[in-house]
This record gives C-alpha cells, sequence and structure tokens, in this order.
C-alpha cells in the first residue's frame, strides 16, 4: 500500500555529525528537474559511469531540494547558507551523502522502481514459460558410464 502524504511542506532530515538539512519533498517535477539538469551536465558524448551518473542524481536532487540547514559552516566554522557547490561539497561527504540518499532520495527511487517491476509470472515452475526446443526422440540410450 502507498502512504500519501499531502503535505507540501519542507521537512528536516538529520544526515548525522550535527548536520540537519531543510528539503522540500521529492515529488515527480523535482526528480525530471534533477534529470533535465544531469543531463545538461554531461560530457559531450552523453557518457557517465554507473555509480558517478547515481552521485550525480542525488547532487543534482539536493542542489534542487535543499532550502536550509543546520550545522554547517566554513573553514573557520561560521554558519554558511546553501549554495550549489557547498550542497556539492557536503554531499563529497560519504556520510552525509549516505544519510541523504537513504533517507530523502531512495525512498522516492524505491516508488519509482515498483512500478517499473514486472508483472507476477503464473504460478508453477514453467508456468510462464513457452518451449523453445522441440523435445527429444523417444527411445534414446543412456550415455556409458566408466
Amino acid at each position: 500500500m502507498i502512504r500519501l502524504n499531502l503535505s507540501r511542506e519542507p521537512r528536516w532530515l538529520d544526515l548525522g555529525h550535527g548536520v540537519r538539512v531543510q528539503v522540500d519533498p521529492l515529488t515527480s517535477a523535482v526528480l525530471m528537474a534533477a534529470r533535465s539538469d544531469l543531463r545538461e551536465s554531461l560530457p559531450e558524448d552523453g557518457s557517465i559511469a554507473g555509480h558517478a551518473a547515481a552521485v550525480a542524481l542525488v547532487k543534482a536532487i539536493a542542489r534542487i531540494g535543499i532550502r536550509d540547514w543546520e550545522g554547517v559552516g566554513d573553514t573557520d566554522g561560521i554558519p554558511v547558507p546553501p549554495t550549489p557547490e557547498r550542497i556539492d561539497a557536503l554531499l563529497d561527504l560519504p556520510p552525509l551523502y549516505d544519510a541523504f540518499e537513504r533517507d530523502h532520495v531512495g525512498p522516492a527511487l524505491l516508488l519509482a522502481d515498483e512500478k517499473n517491476a514486472f508483472a507476477p509470472s503464473p504460478n508453477g515452475t514453467s508456468a510462464g514459460a513457452t518451449d523453445t526446443a522441440a523435445p527429444a526422440p523417444g527411445g534414446a540410450r543412456s550415455a556409458p558410464t566408466t
């Protein structure tokens, strides 16, 4: 069952290490905008490796969705507001990236994956499969054993 959250209000997400980010809900519009930003930033040949693509998508979602944060400062420890460059730098820290991806991006992408799943096959070991070869002729002898 899908539980609809009709609230479009930003929420605070605890990333650990004293860092909290205020994020807008991850809607289809945000996801499409992030994918569009990602396509625009690709190399000319359009290629990007698997893990690098995932990181780039999560960062694009973060740049669009993060409204505010707490516990983030400059090199002198003075609090600074989020900017695209600072958001990327924050997510370059593995524990913070993992928390953001797991708690904000992951649940939304799981829903997207569920709708792309294969339909269930009929019950039985071969109920959903069709024959691809003709049956072997009858009366064949067993192979010799040594």
